[in-house]
């Protein structure tokens, strides 16, 4: 049984603020399979990260990245920009989108890398003309390279989850995660659960979560890309953590693989439909996708030849109801999906090429009840979406 709040459902959940009909932008081409079209946002800059959600209240789907040093909310449907906090060293590697203040509109959350650093911007009455506040989530944790929004603690409200990537301050080489306060615009930072306490070490990515054996309780998984950057040699594993009754804790690790070099993604989900949580991961300083297959996780190829698929996607794309992923790799600079026969056999469908990624989402960009996929190039210097043509229930 997974979470309801497993990272594909997390990332429906973001979507789930009501979109109507959407215009869409004059920029636009037809990618390399036929039916996918590519919607350019932003171009101009590297840019890390772009998340979506309705931040105007308008019912369109608009986007904030974070590109040239600068945090930009990308007004749909024309993509009119607003600079929202233009501080240059507040460089962001990942974000997330939550209503942290649970007044009905979703705020902007997102991390530098290092030196360490968490916050939020609120979004105001006005997020076209008003200050969007900044709020200190946490800057004690080093290293912070993945956020992931996700219910830990089962009180049915969404939590935020993070890591240390570094061997360096007090909580190297851990994950972490942060309850929201009820009284979030004035806390001074976020309560801190320290739940992998230093067993995440050789520089750790990405999050996922979900509940991985079936208890009930929501776990969590990261991956560590290790190689030359890596001089304590620990790295280049996927691994899961077994929450304990208690989440406020320290969890139980579970290796998956070791000796997987470039590992950065992993999101646990049932792969084959045989009612248990497998996981899917990427490599993404190094090549190919794969999946592990519960209990005993045998490790199964997806596509073994991308180089860098350094962002990850789950979620079904096509509408059939099991688990696909996609990625962009950020090296080959090629955009894909993967459409799994409902067993785990998978099929790369290639979206687009000339398009770098550092970061992916999957979301519903146009309100027509498909899942869509927004990118964030860091070395195409651009935020693009692509066009899902499946429509859910055909």
């Amino acid at each position: 049984m997974q979470s309801p709040f497993s990272t594909s459902h997390v990332l429906a959940l973001v979507t789930s603020i009501g979109v109507g009909c959407f215009l869409l932008s004059e920029t636009h081409s037809q990618a390399d399979e036929p039916g996918w079209q590519k919607h350019v946002v932003y171009t101009g800059a590297h840019c890390n990260t772009a998340v979506a959600a309705d931040f105007t209240g308008d019912k369109l789907v608009d986007v904030i990245c974070n590109a040239g040093g600068a945090t930009r909310l990308l007004v749909a449907p024309d993509w009119t920009e607003v600079i929202l906090d233009g501080d240059s060293k507040r460089g962001l590697i990942h974000s997330e989108t939550m209503d942290v203040d649970r007044d009905g509109d979703p705020d902007f959350i997102a991390t530098r890398y290092k030196p360490g650093l968490i916050f939020w911007l609120e979004r105001p009455e006005d997020p076209l003309q008003d200050r969007w506040t900044y709020h200190l989530v946490d800057d004690q944790v080093d290293g912070i390279h993945g956020l992931l929004v996700g219910e830990v603690d089962g009180d049915g409200q969404p939590d935020l989850l993070a890591n240390s990537a570094q061997p360096a301050g007090p909580f190297a080489n851990s994950l972490v995660w942060y309850k929201p306060p009820t009284n979030a615009r004035e806390a001074k930072q976020w309560p801190r659960y320290v739940f992998a306490q230093g067993d995440a070490p050789g520089l750790s990515h990405y999050l996922g979560v979900g509940d991985v054996n079936g208890d009930g309780r929501p776990d969590a998984a990261s991956a560590a890309k290790g190689g030359e950057q890596d001089p304590s040699g620990q790295g280049e594993w996927f691994a899961w953590w077994e929450a304990p009754e208690d989440p406020t804790g320290v969890w139980r690790k579970h290796l998956l693989a070791d000796k997987q070099p470039g590992a950065t993604n992993i999101h646990p989900a049932d792969v084959n439909g045989d009612g248990k949580t497998d996981f899917v991961a990427s490599r993404g300083h190094g090549h190919g996708l794969v999946w592990f297959e519960a209990p005993t996780w045998k490790m199964h190829d997806i596509q073994t030849t991308f180089e860098g698929p350094h962002c990850l996607a789950v979620t079904d794309l096509d509408g059939d109801g099991d688990i696909d992923a996609a990625t962009c790799a950020k090296d080959d600079q090629v955009a894909a999906w993967f459409e799994n026969d409902g067993q785990g056999n998978f099929t790369t469908h290639v979206i687009g090429t000339e398009q770098a990624a550092y970061d992916i989402r999957a979301i519903d960009m146009d309100g027509d009840s498909d899942i869509d996929l927004l990118i964030a190039g860091q070395m195409s210097q651009n935020v693009v979406w692509y066009e899902n043509p499946v429509k859910k229930g055909r």
